[in-house]
């Protein structure tokens, strides 16, 4: 009985465990950050967005800042009405709470209009299906390795507790 309660509890924790292993940060931009001139529908075109995920756009203070909009606004790089206020610390973390397109915009000068500072990604629900192998990135080259260790980790604790 005692060996019974133990697994589950177990199994509890490594599916808590993988939901959490399965979010991703990703860097908007990757090296080059949030800029002027950069083709941000291209770099977020082999990405999988979930809930659970975050964005963080890194630019100088003062320079740049996001804003996140609506569709129609995104489309005509309309800074009003904002529907989240606008970040400026240089490091904004957006985690992505719910499924749907998601529309950002730099609201500063004519940035996104006439230098493609914006992005829309469409984030996907979760769920306990992997997605497919990401694209190589300087990002996920980091990433990589330690996920994969974590996890073989918990398969050799739960081999360990069966045994």
């Amino acid at each position: 009985m005692a060996s019974s309660h133990s697994t589950i509890i177990f199994m509890a924790t490594l599916v808590i465990l993988a939901t959490s292993i399965s979010a991703k940060e990703y860097i908007v931009g990757d090296g080059s950050g949030w800029t002027l001139d950069f083709d941000y529908q291209a770099w977020a075109k082999d990405k999988v967005f979930t809930v659970g995920d975050t964005l963080v756009f890194n630019y100088a203070p003062g320079a740049h800042n996001v804003m996140k909009v609506d569709g129609n606004n995104f489309q005509q790089c309309n800074i009003a009405p904002l529907l989240n206020g606008t970040l400026t610390s240089g490091r904004d973390v957006i985690p992505l709470k719910t499924s749907g397109m998601k529309w950002y915009i730099c609201g500063v000068g004519k940035h996104c209009e006439l230098r493609k500072m914006k992005l829309a990604i469409a984030v996907l629900p979760q769920t306990m299906i992997p997605a497919p192998a990401p694209s190589v990135s300087q990002s996920s080259k980091l990433a990589v390795p330690s996920i994969y260790g974590f996890v073989v980790a918990l398969f050799g604790g739960l081999v360990m507790l069966l045994a």
